[in-house]
């Protein structure tokens, strides 16, 4: 919204900023951080006395977690709302990557927020059925697929792009759409399922949302990609002022998620925040870097996934509990040293992702 005073600028006034990408990402940044801050309390309060016995623990989880009854979950309308505010702010809103972003996460909050208040009014962890939720889930990735794929330049289009191999692409064709489901839902669900100790999921989310913010800028200005070899994607530089935001909104929820926590995310903030890194890395295709920056929540998501099938198969587990993180709960490491050495683990996947713009 605030880019349209660039018609008020002469060239050379304050108002000649507003046209700067970087610029308006750190305005989205403050913008997002100082409205957590600002409505995180109230909001807590209110979670609080709406939800009376707050978020329902599993009982066949890791004895610590009985410890944090009554917490209020639904935390991740703050991080949201925050986001949402200074992208609207911020951002170019005659931009198409930014509102298919917006629309992913707007739309993924929604269900999670169904889901979380389904929770807390039946004082179960049975909240909507699974079923409903992938069947929501495809088919908005399917839209923010195609919806994607409208606006990729030509050459791009329902091309996947291979990291390293500067001009390799490979044709999709059709396939591209469904592909970029198994992206979108594939992140929200992962993050969703990292969610799972006192801020061990928002970190990496953050680290994740800076990583593509400078991919994202870097592949929607010609120059970059001329001398890193990437391919040119027009306009999708502007999302790196939804990635400010989210990191801005992050930190400001942090803030009260900090162990022991005061709110959790709940997945109202969990599909959110996933389904928009999904939707990114298609914008900016870089769908498959995603899997190596966000490589925590893959391994999370596999430790699932590897669990279920082994247990089917044989009746005995992998792990002592899934996902990873409840393993090594119950191996005896304490929640603050699990989530510390997740976030370094995020961080190094994070510079090996970034790595792949410059090994061409």
């Amino acid at each position: 919204m605030l880019y349209w005073l660039t018609e008020l600028s002469d060239g050379g006034d304050f108002f000649n900023l507003f046209r700067y990408i970087t610029f308006r990402a750190g305005g989205a940044f403050l913008t997002a951080l100082v409205f957590g801050f600002i409505f995180g309390l109230p909001l807590i309060n209110v979670l609080r006395r709406k939800q009376g016995k707050g978020q329902p623990i599993r009982t066949d989880g890791p004895e610590g977690h009985f410890a944090k009854a009554g917490t209020p979950t639904m935390g991740g309308l703050l991080i949201v709302g925050a986001l949402t505010t200074s992208t609207l702010l911020w951002a170019r809103l005659d931009n198409p990557y930014v509102w298919m972003v917006l629309f992913v996460t707007l739309a993924f909050a929604a269900i999670g927020f169904a889901d979380d208040y389904a929770k807390v009014s039946k004082q179960n962890t049975n909240g909507v059925s699974g079923r409903v939720r992938i069947v929501l889930g495809l088919l908005i990735a399917a839209i923010a697929g195609y919806w994607a794929a409208q606006y990729h330049p030509a050459e791009l289009t329902n091309q996947l792009a291979v990291p390293i191999f500067k001009d390799v692409l490979i044709n999709m064709g059709f396939l591209f759409v469904p592909f970029s489901i198994i992206v979108i839902v594939g992140a929200a669900n992962a993050v969703n399922l990292t969610d799972g100790l006192d801020g061990l999921a928002i970190m990496p989310v953050m680290i994740a949302a800076g990583t593509f913010g400078i991919i994202a800028y870097f592949v929607g200005r010609v120059d970059f990609s001329l001398s890193l070899g990437l391919h040119y994607v027009p306009d999708s530089g502007e999302i790196l002022v939804f990635c400010a935001g989210l990191i801005g909104g992050g930190l400001g929820f942090l803030w009260y998620n900090a162990p022991p926590a005061a709110v959790f995310m709940g997945d109202t903030g969990s599909l959110a925040l996933g389904g928009a890194l999904g939707a990114i890395a298609v914008a900016t295709k870089h769908e498959i870097v995603l899997a190596i920056v966000g490589g925590l929540f893959v391994v999370e998501a596999l430790s699932v996934i590897i669990q279920v099938l082994y247990f089917k198969r044989t009746g005995k587990r992998v792990f002592l509990m899934a996902p990873i993180h409840h393993h090594y709960e119950k191996k005896g490491w304490a929640e603050p040293q699990i989530v510390i050495r997740f976030w370094i683990i995020s961080l190094i996947l994070a510079m090996i992702g970034l790595a792949t713009l410059k090994v061409r």
